[in-house]
């Protein structure tokens, strides 16, 4: 008895699932399409087109597939519940840790998945669509200066980029290497800058504003007290971008990174070159802040399934638009954490990477102890 109606939830619950993942992949697919549409008319083959368009999936499933859990779930036992069928099966002989159990170990196996997708699958997917993008001529060398990460991609520049929102950049460190020897001959940082590059251009112009600019005495440069200080309200940089546009490999950004990558850069982030502590500590924040990202986000489906059952049956509601409301609110709560994170990603001191795992861990228990009441 217990096998078949298990079987019963299940499939509904396939179904239910199955739909909603559609619906929400195909929603948060759109840019992917008009950017496929764009590329298309630029003159490039379908089958690179559909490779592209394919490659962007796993990011997508990456957020879609725990929405569609929580919609899911909510939706079936709000049905379960309002139809009587819960009490029905109760009446059987069943607890209700029997009927969800199924459902549970599902969602286990689909939290599985996304950890391998969020660790493996999607950053080389990523990097594989940036890879073609750069073949084709398409990506934009604006987006090549990417925030939080230290870029060397510039000949004879390392570039340090604080905050990033389209052009328009801030906390900018330049460093200008000499091709001898790899020491700073200059440095240059500036409060805001504005990025530009127009079409057919070989470089990419920076134009800073509130600058200071250090030159160290070049027979003592490691002497603080001979350093020279200039300062100006505005200083443009031309990077050559030539060079990049000839070469086969394209540098990776964080979100391209592998799980063994991200926890190589966590490792050896004091390396860079004229990195501060405190730079270093902020900027192993970012990173591990990151990494527990695609931990906290793979267990979406699991924490959602827990806080899920309880929830739908107790709105006794069989609607779509029911279950839609209570999964805005709980997908709002969940995910406002990691925007939290995310804001206090170079305050090491909050340890930002743990706040998300505040929330999942009160979810999940939560979420038991109210399967634990209602049973």
């Amino acid at each position: 008895m217990l096998g078949r109606l298990g079987r019963y939830v299940l499939r509904d619950f396939a179904g239910l699932f199955g739909m909603a993942l559609l619906l929400v992949t195909f929603a948060m697919c759109l840019g992917a399409i008009y950017k496929a549409i764009d590329v298309l008319s630029r003159g490039i083959d379908v089958g690179t087109v559909l490779r592209f368009f394919l490659n962007n999936i796993p990011y997508t499933l990456s957020y879609s597939i725990p929405i569609s859990v929580l919609f899911a779930t909510l939706l079936l036992f709000g049905r379960l519940s309002a139809d009587s069928e819960l009490s029905a099966m109760k009446s059987g002989g069943l607890s209700l840790w029997q009927i969800a159990s199924p459902l549970i170990l599902m969602a286990l196996g689909l939290s599985v998945f996304c950890l391998v997708n969020n660790t493996l699958i999607y950053p080389n997917t990523q990097y594989a669509n940036r890879s073609l993008l750069k073949n084709m001529g398409v990506e934009d060398p604006v987006k090549l200066l990417d925030e939080g990460r230290f870029i060397r991609d510039f000949p004879g520049y390392m570039i340090y980029v604080g905050k990033k929102e389209g052009s328009q950049i801030e906390d900018l460190v330049f460093y200008e290497i000499s091709d001898e020897g790899g020491q700073i001959e200059r440095s240059i940082r500036a409060k805001t800058g504005t990025l530009s590059h127009r079409e057919g251009e070989s470089f990419l112009e920076v134009m800073l504003q509130s600058v200071r600019i250090e030159l160290p005495d070049p027979e003592h440069p490691d002497d603080a007290t001979k350093t020279h200080y200039i300062a100006a309200d505005q200083f443009p940089i031309q990077l050559d971008i030539s060079a990049m546009s000839e070469r086969e490999a394209v540098s990776k950004k964080r979100r391209n990174m592998t799980l063994a990558e991200l926890v190589y850069q966590i490792d050896h982030v004091g390396d860079v070159l004229g990195m501060g502590v405190e730079q270093a500590e902020q900027e192993r924040c970012r990173w591990r802040v990151h990494l527990h990202q695609r931990f906290y986000l793979a267990l979406a489906p699991l924490t959602f399934v827990l806080v899920g059952i309880p929830l739908g049956i107790q709105s006794h509601r069989r609607e779509s638009a029911a279950g839609m409301v209570l999964s805005l609110a709980v997908m709002f709560v969940y995910y406002l954490l990691i925007i939290v994170a995310d804001g206090l990603d170079t305050k090491p001191h909050w340890y930002p990477w743990l706040i998300p795992w505040i929330g999942t861990l009160a979810a999940q228990v939560g979420g038991l102890w109210m399967i634990r009441k209602l049973n």
